[in-house]
C-alpha cells in the first residue's frame, strides 16, 4: 500500500478539545470516512475523491492536500497549524 506523506501536517479539530493532525493520505481518507453522512457535501466528496485518486497514483498528494485544506476551512474544522503546535509543544 501506499501511504503519502503530505509535505507539511493538516490540523482539524474533532471536537472543542480535540485536534486531530493529518499527515498522510491514510490519515486524510480515515478522516473524511469518519465524517458524519448527514454534514457530507459536494466539497467533502471532493476531497475524499481526491485522496482516493492520489492514493491510486492518479493524483498528486498535493492535489488531495489542497482539497483536504479547502473542505476543512469550508466546515469550519481547519486548525491553525501554529497554535496546534504550541499545544502539543507544551504537553
Amino acid at each position: 500500500m501506499n501511504f503519502e506523506v503530505f509535505s507539511s501536517p493538516i490540523f482539524v479539530k474533532r471536537a472543542t478539545y480535540l485536534v486531530q493532525e493529518i499527515a498522510s493520505l491514510a490519515d486524510a481518507i480515515d478522516f473524511l470516512d469518519g465524517w458524519p453522512e448527514d454534514r457530507r457535501d459536494q466539497a467533502h466528496e471532493t476531497a475524499l475523491r481526491a485522496c482516493h485518486d492520489a492514493y491510486g497514483g492518479h493524483a498528486s498528494v498535493s492535489a488531495a492536500c489542497n482539497a483536504l485544506i479547502g473542505f476543512a476551512k469550508r466546515a469550519s474544522v481547519l486548525e491553525d497549524p501554529t497554535a496546534a503546535m504550541q499545544w502539543i509543544a507544551a504537553m
